[in-house]
């Protein structure tokens, strides 16, 4: 079983690239198990969304 150390690596991983199925699933049932990894995770997707909305105004402000 996975332990949360490598849960959170696959976490930081999957925003820079897609994680292969092994991982996934690997992630997936570490995270029907423990509740801190899935808030972590959930962290995890609302920084990603966040840099990915601002990142058109950093690029507009580095323009000038």
């Amino acid at each position: 079983m996975m332990m949360c150390k490598g849960a959170t690596r696959l976490m930081s991983l999957r925003q820079d690239r897609p994680l292969t199925l092994r991982q996934r699933l690997s992630l997936r049932f570490h995270l029907m198990m423990c509740d801190a990894c899935t808030e972590c995770n959930r962290q995890f997707d609302l920084l990603h969304e966040a840099g990915r909305r601002h990142t058109p105004e950093l690029q507009a402000d580095d323009a000038r």
